[in-house]
């Protein structure tokens, strides 16, 4: 018995949640994946796996194998990869996850540019706005959008900072007159963000240094950026929107900035990957791209290209 590709087939078998999708996940045959697994089980002399005619279950040994050998051969592979990581070129199924309104409004500009540059990678993109575990759900990469992060058992590396600006429609402003301080928003119609931190409670700096905390409220609040800016654009209220969302309406017009005079913390964007495995080149390099194209002028200005 191969010890080392039956610890592989059984460990695909555990994370593709059964024996066809794990066969195919490793391009050979059910037949295969299934003998590695019985011929491990014969020579652990336990069974690893309760098996029906639809599902399987873990059992207790094979929980407590399952474990250990995923990370022998996460220390297998990543050895490999320190060896080869400056040599090999980013190849393979990348799977990528990332904040809905950022993957709408930043990543569908520039993933194809990435795409044309690594000819072999492949990337599977999933874009939404709840919290995900990404080695539970077999993610390479994820991108976050937070103020800071808190410790994590993932390898974080910050890419960029974006402003937030607050905005709202000429047409609400006519109606409402224009906030010129930040104790003004309680007078406002504040359109909230729901997973923010403090959404109600804003703190703006002071060109002379003096922080500035106030109360905001308003009908709408939800988990979209993207929302909240449709309702800015549609007069509903003012927005605190990250840069990248308003930028081009405020550019033509369509939404004004206000309290320009008064700053924010910066809303970083954050790439996070499982500590347990060295980064492999697929990874460093979406890494490695986003940080430099948000580092570039022309990134800095908003170009698409």
């Amino acid at each position: 018995m191969d010890q080392f590709a039956a610890m592989k087939a059984f460990r695909a078998v555990v994370e593709a949640g059964g024996f066809t999708a794990a066969a195919e996940g490793m391009d050979v045959s059910h037949t295969v994946v299934s003998r590695h697994v019985k011929q491990l089980e014969t020579a652990l002399g336990v069974q690893l796996l309760n098996r029906t005619t639809r599902r399987f279950a873990l059992t207790q040994a094979g929980q407590t194998y399952y474990e250990h050998s995923r990370q022998i051969l996460d220390q297998v592979e990543a050895a490999a990869l320190l060896v080869a990581q400056h040599q090999v070129e980013p190849t393979g199924l990348l799977r990528i996850n990332a904040p809905m309104s950022f993957g709408l409004e930043e990543l569908a500009q520039w993933l194809p540019v990435f795409l044309d540059a690594h000819p072999q990678v492949r990337v599977d993109l999933v874009c939404n706005d709840r919290f995900v575990d990404l080695i539970e759900e077999g993610f390479d990469v994820g991108l976050r959008l937070a103020y800071s992060l808190s410790d994590s058992t993932l390898i974080v590396k910050r890419l960029a900072s974006f402003e937030e600006w607050w905005v709202a429609s000429p047409a609400y402003l006519a109606r409402h007159g224009t906030p010129a301080v930040p104790d003004d928003l309680g007078a406002h119609q504040c359109l909230n963000y729901s997973l923010a931190g403090k959404a109600g409670q804003p703190s703006f700096t002071a060109q002379d240094g003096s922080v500035h905390t106030v109360d905001v409220g308003g009908r709408l609040q939800a988990n979209s950026g993207i929302v909240l800016r449709a309702a800015a654009l549609a007069g509903t209220g003012l927005a605190a929107s990250p840069e990248f969302l308003v930028r081009e309406h405020v550019a033509r017009g369509e939404l004004v900035r206000v309290l320009a005079g008064f700053s924010q913390q910066p809303l970083n964007l954050y790439a996070l990957y499982p500590q347990n495995r060295h980064l492999s080149p697929k990874v460093r390099a979406l890494v490695d791209f986003a940080a430099a194209r948000y580092l570039s002028p022309a990134a800095q200005a908003g170009s698409s290209d």
